[in-house]
């Protein structure tokens, strides 16, 4: 992968489109350069399908760290978990009950990204402390939540 392929795939995220059109305005590649990189993408199996879904390892962010995240504060959950999710790499997050206020999931290029990840938590004053578990193994990972249910059960509980 060279800039341009970067550049592709942050537009196509960034977007949420594959549209060769879009893409050229937003990144001034040529279109009929998109249409050969995206190829070449696909072939590589880094975009996976015709949604343009990236294989984060393939592209690189081969490290998955889930963050739990203990903090005090005094004003809304909401501002602590903006500061939270700008931190570059994480790309989930959510606000919990119980012992932990945060869970975040962020995708690292290396295990050095790490530190640099945590030092970003602790920066924020808001942040007590984290506990972070790197994962081995992604069992299952998708953006899809429909494909984890059967088409009978959607029509039962959503049908009216």
């Amino acid at each position: 992968m060279d800039e341009r392929d970067i550049r592709l795939l942050k537009a196509i995220s960034d977007l949420g489109t594959g549209s060769p059109e879009k893409l050229h305005e937003a990144t001034d590649i040529p279109v009929s350069t998109i249409h050969y990189r995206l190829n070449n993408l696909r072939e590589a199996g880094i975009v996976t399908n015709d949604l343009y879904d990236v294989d984060l390892e393939a592209f690189g962010l081969g490290v998955t760290v889930i963050v739990e995240v203990l903090a005090d504060y005094s004003g809304s959950h909401e501002e602590v978990g903006e500061k939270i999710t700008a931190i570059e790499g994480v790309t989930q997050a959510f606000f919990t009950m119980g012992e932990t206020d945060f869970v975040v999931l962020a995708r690292l290029p290396h295990s050095d990204a790490v530190e640099r990840l945590i030092s970003d938590f602790e920066a924020i004053p808001e942040v007590e402390r984290t506990n972070s578990t790197f994962v081995i193994s992604t069992l299952k990972d998708s953006a899809r939540s429909l494909q984890s249910y059967d088409l009978e059960t959607l029509l039962a509980e959503f049908v009216e």
